[in-house]
């Protein structure tokens, strides 16, 4: 599903963010990505997305070059980077509609959805007004709840309490048990637990 090979961005004339990089990620299968801050992971990711060009190397995801432009692209691959933004004056289930209608998907029982994401109470409050782990569950429910072969997650563990990552982790493996192709950057050791392989950066 993910194909990565001989990968290299380059920063200035003899500075290389990364190069060399190689990756598969199979159909069901979780990749964690780590290493320090600066090495790479945020960009590896938006190259996946098809939201910067690397500067050697092939990336290919579901068979094709990436291209987050694409509409049909979009449909197969969910990302949450750490760009991501939400809608301040929608509440949640404002979220999921506006999320069903752009992608013509029926995600389910909405009601099921926020009570898994810990958000049943906060279900009609903007979510301007939401604590920044209770935004962060809510991009990530809008990255999971929809349908998708290939799922991006750059350091979801991000504001996220205990429970919260206890969450996450399970988000993720119903992604794989489902069959997507699972790529994620994290600094949280314990999803390199549920990761099939980690990719090392340095």
């Amino acid at each position: 599903m993910i194909e990565v090979r001989g990968l290299a961005v380059r920063l200035a004339e003899e500075e290389w963010l990364f190069h060399g990089l190689d990756m598969t990620v199979e159909p069901g299968e979780c990749a964690a990505v780590i290493g320090p801050n600066g090495t790479g992971k945020s960009t590896l990711l938006r190259c996946l997305y098809g939201m910067q060009t690397p500067t050697r190397g092939r990336v290919e995801v579901g068979g094709a070059k990436p291209d987050e432009r694409d509409n049909s692209f979009r449909r197969k691959v969910s990302v949450l980077l750490d760009d991501s933004d939400f809608f301040s004056e929608l509440n949640p289930i404002q979220h999921l509609e506006l999320l069903a209608g752009s992608f013509g998907e029926d995600l389910g029982d909405f009601d099921a959805l926020l009570a898994d994401a810990g958000l049943s109470e906060r279900a009609h409050l903007t979510a301007g007004h939401f604590s920044a782990g209770q935004r962060r569950r809510l991009l990530l429910l809008g990255a999971t709840a929809r349908p998708h072969e290939v799922l991006l997650l750059d350091e979801p563990e991000r504001a996220l309490d205990t429970a919260g990552k206890e969450w996450l982790a399970s988000l993720v493996t119903r992604s794989t048990d489902a069959g997507a192709a699972v790529v994620l950057a994290t600094h949280h050791p314990p999803l390199l637990e549920i990761a099939d392989s980690v990719l090392e950066l340095f």
